[in-house]
Order: C-alpha cells, then structure tokens, then sequence
C-alpha cells in the first residue's frame, strides 16, 4: 500500500520494516536473498525516519507564559527528536 506521493504509510512501513529485521535475524535467507532484505530495510528505515522528523517539525508545545496562561511553541529540533545516520 502506498500513498499518492509513493511512499508507504508510517505504519505500514515500521511493521514492514520489523517484518524484514526478522527474516534477516533468521539466518535462513542465502546471501543474495539477505543483500535485498538488507537493501529493503534500510529503504524502509529511511522512509521511517523521513515521516517521523515531518510530524516532528510540525509538533508544537505548550508553555507557561508570565501572566500564567499558556502559548504553543514549535518543538525545539534535536531535544529528544529522532536522529537520522549520518
């Protein structure tokens, strides 16, 4: 399942992805069956990590202002956010 722009849906893909972890923890694939199970997750791991740090530029939290009400502020980038390979 894909969506208009060809990417997978999140969930789709994470479980994709634990799907492909297992094949290649078996131990039971030949090796050219482990290169493209190997080539397959790091797709879909890339894929992961894209939607995660979408959502996460778009998350906002609140704040305690000094008047005591509260204001939404952009989530700061890179405080606990998920961090791609290098």
């Amino acid at each position: 399942m894909t969506t208009n722009n060809g990417t997978t849906p999140f969930e789709a893909a994470l479980s994709r992805l634990e799907e492909v972890v297992s094949r290649l923890e078996s131990g039971d694939l030949t090796l050219a069956e482990s290169l493209r199970t190997f080539e397959e997750g790091i797709d879909l791991s890339s894929q992961c990590a894209e939607r995660l740090n979408q959502v996460e530029a778009r998350i906002e939290y609140l704040i305690r202002t000094a008047d005591g009400g509260y204001a939404a502020e952009p989530f700061p980038a890179g405080e606990g956010g998920v961090s791609t390979p290098q």
